[in-house]
């Protein structure tokens, strides 16, 4: 069948995003649908929050022509310090025995959002249309249905497969029924930015504390100012009292979780919060259909690694369907769709493993679990075995890895 488009992203987030660069020089019809106005400043996920980008993110952008746009706003991270409060574990990571410039870079979801709608609204071979609202979506045996509404018209737009980039709340899962498997992990990150007395050196903290982790990310400002980015974990109770508290308050706790490391912490900027939780899609994939990024699987950022994994599905899925092209296959097919899952499936596996182990492990207050994950800490420390299958873990350069994720075009 003939269709309005070969590809239909519903979602212009970071994922969706990414994915419609990804395929920018292959001869594709592809529409993305978004329900805010495509601008920096109402797009929900380009907002400050500081996001954790692997060494392998990093290819997959230098791979798409776009992280000399980015790179100007990203802050490196040269060494990773994991410790335990008020015990002797301790983990560092250092990008020079990695042999690599850095271990991974932060940049807000601003600075990171302004370079892919640089980029987006550049590209040929993409439709935009927002805002728009998904109304309704069919899946047929030869093409899927999209209805959507704009300036308060109902219109129809087909496509031999669509792809769901909508975020954890994904509407495509509601309209499709597709259920997903959640656990609440009764817990609430809060984040901010801080201002700390010593300039952080390019060093990501990752401590444990009995109400929950807590990270610290280098974060440099245009003015220059090193700033760190705070994700802190806490149940309810305790998130309330923490965000009731005035500055200089909220400082004092902080201060005393995190330690003189960074030496006095000396400003806190706005604090937010938002729950956590696992989600995970049941079915990623449907003749027709694919989900990725956030609407296939929300994580815990105990690890930083919930965009890097949607940028990976980015990376896997693009090729997938690149490949089927140049075969001359149908891309909606559940053949090529299911190549795609098998690809995926023990990444998803492995990471979202790693974070649920680390959520439980290191919120457990047993005597003796605690003793064995801080005798693991420092074998891992001491190990180079151990501390170099770590960092490959964490700089998302291990097991089978896309052309983008390896620096190479499609």
């Amino acid at each position: 069948m003939n269709t309005d488009y070969d590809i239909l992203i519903i979602g212009g987030g970071m994922v969706g995003a990414s994915l419609a660069i990804a395929l920018r020089d292959q001869p594709l019809r592809i529409a993305m649908i978004e329900v805010v106005p495509f601008r920096t400043a109402s797009q929900p996920s380009y907002d400050d929050r500081a996001i954790a980008l692997s060494q392998g993110s990093r290819r997959i952008f230098d791979a798409m022509g776009q992280w000399d746009t980015l790179a100007p706003a990203a802050t490196p991270i040269e060494r990773i310090h994991v410790s335990d409060r008020c015990h002797f574990g301790i983990t560092r990571l250092d990008a020079r025995e990695e042999g690599v410039e850095a271990l991974g870079y932060v940049i807000t979801g601003r600075a990171l959002g302004q370079g892919l709608v640089a980029s987006v609204s550049e590209l040929d071979n993409l439709d935009l249309i927002s805002p728009a609202t998904l109304c309704e979506l069919k899946l047929g045996e030869d093409h899927a249905t999209a209805v959507i509404e704009r300036d308060g018209q109902r219109e129809s737009v087909t496509a031999a497969l669509v792809i769901a980039a909508d975020g954890g709340d994904s509407s495509v899962r509601r309209l499709l029924d597709i259920a997903v498997t959640e656990k609440d992990y009764q817990q609430t990150a809060i984040i901010a930015n801080i201002t700390p007395q010593r300039p952080h050196q390019n060093v990501a903290y990752e401590r444990f504390t009995a109400q929950g982790p807590l990270a610290l990310l280098p974060l440099n400002t245009q003015g220059g100012e090193q700033r760190c980015s705070l994700v802190w974990a806490h149940g309810p109770e305790q998130t309330e009292y923490l965000l009731a508290l005035d500055d200089n308050g909220f400082l004092r706790e902080l201060q005393d979780a995190f330690g003189w490391r960074l030496g006095r912490l000396l400003k806190v900027g706005q604090r937010a919060s938002y729950p956590l939780r696992l989600i995970q899609a049941r079915e990623q994939i449907r003749p027709r259909l694919a989900l990725i990024g956030n609407a296939a699987h929300t994580l815990h950022p105990i690890a930083g690694q919930g965009f890097n994994l949607g940028l990976c599905d980015v990376a896997a899925l693009a090729q997938v369907l690149n490949e089927a092209r140049e075969a001359s296959r149908d891309m909606g097919a559940l053949t090529i769709l299911e190549d795609y899952v098998r690809w995926r499936e023990s990444d998803h596996r492995k990471i979202i493993g790693f974070t649920n182990a680390l959520v439980h492990t290191f919120s457990n207050r047993f005597p003796p679990l605690s003793l064995a994950r801080n005798l693991g800490l420092l074998a891992i420390d001491i190990l180079p075995p151990l501390k170099h299958g770590l960092a490959r873990n964490a700089m998302g350069i291990g097991g089978r890895l896309p052309r983008l994720a390896r620096g190479l075009p499609l």
